[in-house]
């Protein structure tokens, strides 16, 4: 292994050295590089003690000293650098109740979820590998250091890492852990809605994200929420059924599980994972939209035979569109640009296995396209007329001035050359009238 290592990570390492301490990259930035991928973070493992490490660096944060992690600051970058350490009991189930240093890099890296997540590296000592991590890597394995039950007794979210990291990596969960798994699914109680909510977006947005199947597989699922239980029972096995073409976005990938799903419904499983309040909005819209035609194309998951859509397609489906360019603008008006796009871009991957819908999709992306280039009207704010116009015009202001505005928007949807201050002031009193 010939990694190329960040300069500052190696300089962390080599003073520590210098200074008579072990000092290793540790984890997640080993696997990685034996996978030839990126790492996201380069954590550090150090016999040196907090005060010791503080000692040899001159910038340094406490993140989480009473763990014995310090952050060491190399420029505008922070690096963590943690003590070897010993757990203390997980009474709750999630945090040690108490962590020993230890100057053993073993017993370090015993403490550790997987096999693959529990190894070391530093270019003078090379890769340490005591639980058969590369083996596991090598084979396609996801395996607790030690005896698995303890690992996700110590803490329950391992039981989640571990479906989120045979997603993310394509492997396979050894039977052992995954027997224990099933065995331990109810201790999530005792994590939080925010982690778990974080370690299904990552298995949603990961290369393989029908393995959330594997969540309600273990008996995981009724302890994540009622609601998040309910999903297969309202959508049936399409909710698993989530292309990998969708864009890796959390708020595309959990419209595309929960597509069977009211929007309320929706709503409720991300409220109840704490999600962010955008999220959750442009979930809930996609979820509304998605099994409704837009303007006569076929709705995902309810098509009809491929040779018959093929037909009625060259008939009529064309000439239909183009016709419907008005319906097209009503349906932009009601989001934001990106959100329309990501919805066409969601019912293109759910479809793309039946080329003649995917044609009509097409096309309602091209009608977007020329209503994008033309400059139609598509929202009040780039109506031609103002609530201050109505008002100089001799409108009282009130709601009807809300009211008239928004009657001028159908009236330039339908006909967006219509949409002048001219025109639609001349309009006045004949909306008024209606």
């Amino acid at each position: 292994m010939k990694p190329q290592i960040p300069a500052a990570a190696e300089k962390i390492i080599g003073r520590l050295c210098e200074q008579g301490y072990e000092a290793y990259l540790v984890g997640g930035c080993v696997r990685d590089m034996l996978l030839g991928r990126e790492p996201e973070d380069w954590d550090i493992t150090t016999s040196a003690e907090p005060a010791q490490v503080k000692a040899v660096f001159r910038r340094t944060v406490d993140t989480g000293i009473q763990h014995g992690t310090v952050t060491v600051m190399m420029g505008k970058e922070g690096y963590e650098v943690t003590t070897f350490r010993i757990d203390g009991d997980y009474t709750d189930g999630r945090h040690p109740d108490s962590v020993t240093f230890t100057p053993d890099l073993i017993e370090d890296l015993k403490r550790r979820d997987f096999t693959i997540n529990a190894m070391a590296y530093n270019r003078e000592r090379g890769l340490v590998d005591a639980f058969g991590g590369q083996k596991d890597l090598e084979h396609g394995v996801i395996r607790c250091v030690g005896a698995a039950r303890e690992r996700f007794t110590e803490d329950a979210l391992r039981i989640l890492r571990a479906i989120r990291f045979s997603a993310q990596l394509g492997f396979d969960v050894e039977e052992t852990t995954y027997e224990a798994i099933k065995d331990i699914a109810p201790n999530l109680v005792h994590v939080s809605r925010e982690r778990v909510q974080v370690e299904l977006t990552k298995l949603l947005t990961s290369p393989l994200p029908g393995c959330m199947r594997l969540v309600y597989e273990t008996g995981i699922s009724p302890w994540v929420s009622k609601a998040f239980h309910r999903i297969p029972e309202v959508s049936g096995d399409v909710c698993f059924e989530i292309p990998p073409s969708i864009p890796a976005r959390k708020s595309l990938r959990w419209a595309a599980f929960m597509r069977k799903c009211t929007p309320k419904e929706a709503a409720e499983v991300l409220k109840g994972l704490k999600l962010d309040n955008d999220t959750i909005y442009r979930t809930k819209l996609l979820v509304q939209w998605i099994g409704t035609s837009v303007c006569g194309e076929p709705a995902a998951d309810a098509l009809e035979p491929a040779e018959a859509l093929a037909e009625r397609f060259k008939s009529e489906l064309r000439g239909q569109l183009l016709a419907k360019k008005a319906q097209i603008r009503r349906v932009m008006s009601q989001m934001e640009p990106e959100l329309f796009d990501d919805l066409l871009t969601m019912k293109l991957c759910l479809i793309e296995t039946c080329p003649p819908a995917a044609d009509c999709l097409r096309e309602v992306c091209r009608l977007r396209d020329e209503i994008r280039l033309s400059g139609d009207c598509i929202g009040l704010k780039t109506l031609a007329v103002t609530g201050d116009d109505l008002i100089r015009a001799g409108m009282k202001p009130g709601k009807e001035v809300g009211i008239l505005l928004k009657q001028f928007l159908e009236m330039v949807l339908e006909a967006p050359e219509k949409n002048t201050k001219e025109y639609l002031l001349s309009q006045l009193p004949a909306v008024r009238d209606v």
